[in-house]
């Protein structure tokens, strides 16, 4: 399929706009590694992750977000023609079915082949730092989410320190919002994460969520990524698969303080607790 060619199918499977909903988005999580930290080697077999995404979809799932590549702290680095193999005939199969797809990478290859494939999202870990990366976004003309990391997966909860972790990741994003601009993307097509785990200690999570309402002004949507994390644990002394209740507390804190776009795993609850959510703001103003 020629580039142009897959611009045009994008524009008529509804990926315009896909940050432009009053409502909270619901992105189910699909991961086909064999090491990611909560669901790792579950969908790594095609027909496994193809069943996972419809049953995502069919539980309200608005947008599914697929990862070949592990960030899970101390996770191994996967070469770009792996994560491809692992991800692309996945996305050509998961965005016939009705919701956009976004793909999580960094790398600028990945993200090429996706958009041919027919994805609708870039959701990117490293914020377009990478090598190339920008410029293949700006020609993609693809929604992307910028993410802020300390460090890299291999190393970033060694001994993350701010010091002021509300104010240093904003001014990040800020930064790379901008960059983005200048190279020619839309900031329509731009949303923001703050990167809950991502060379965070447990004190700086929670001040990041509990402020997370601040990050509004940068006047991009906002991507909460909380679903089953470590910090999640370490509150509630839960293992990683029986955190589903923590994760809908946080889903809906999140929901509350402004986030537009909720990451999960369990995304029949979520769309419950999101059903709570509108019905209760819809209340306020009658």
């Amino acid at each position: 399929m020629s580039h142009q060619k897959s611009l045009e199918k994008r524009d008529g499977h509804s990926t315009k706009g896909i940050f432009s909903s009053d409502e909270p988005l619901i992105m189910g999580i699909l991961n086909v590694t064999p090491d990611s930290f909560s669901d790792g080697a579950r969908f790594n077999q095609f027909d496994q992750a193809l069943a996972h995404a419809e049953e995502m979809i069919e539980q309200g799932a608005d947008i599914i977000d697929i990862g070949g590549e592990s960030t899970r702290p101390g996770a191994k680095a996967v070469s770009e023609s792996e994560e491809i193999k692992r991800v692309i005939p996945l996305v050509e199969r998961v965005s016939r079915l009705g919701v956009p797809v976004s793909v999580d990478t960094s790398k600028p290859g990945v993200m090429r082949a996706s958009a041919e494939a027919g994805a609708g999202m870039i959701n990117d870990v490293r914020a377009l730092t990478e090598p190339g990366a920008l410029a293949v976004v700006s020609e993609i003309k693809l929604p992307v989410c910028l993410m802020h990391m300390q460090g890299q997966p291999r190393t970033m909860q060694h001994n993350p320190s701010y010091q002021d972790v509300v104010s240093e990741v904003k001014g990040f994003l800020r930064e790379r919002i901008a960059a983005c601009v200048n190279a020619g993307i839309d900031t329509s097509l731009i949303a923001i994460d703050p990167g809950f785990g991502f060379g965070k200690t447990l004190p700086h999570n929670l001040e990041l969520l509990t402020q997370l309402s601040c990050f509004n002004d940068l006047n991009v949507p906002i991507l909460a990524g909380l679903s089953r994390k470590s910090m999640l644990g370490q509150i509630t002394g839960r293992d990683v698969n029986d955190r589903l209740a923590a994760s809908l507390a946080v889903a809906l804190i999140a929901m509350q303080q402004g986030a537009k776009i909720i990451r999960v795993h369990d995304v029949k609850q979520t769309s419950d607790v999101k059903k709570i959510f509108i019905a209760t703001n819809t209340a306020e103003l009658i």
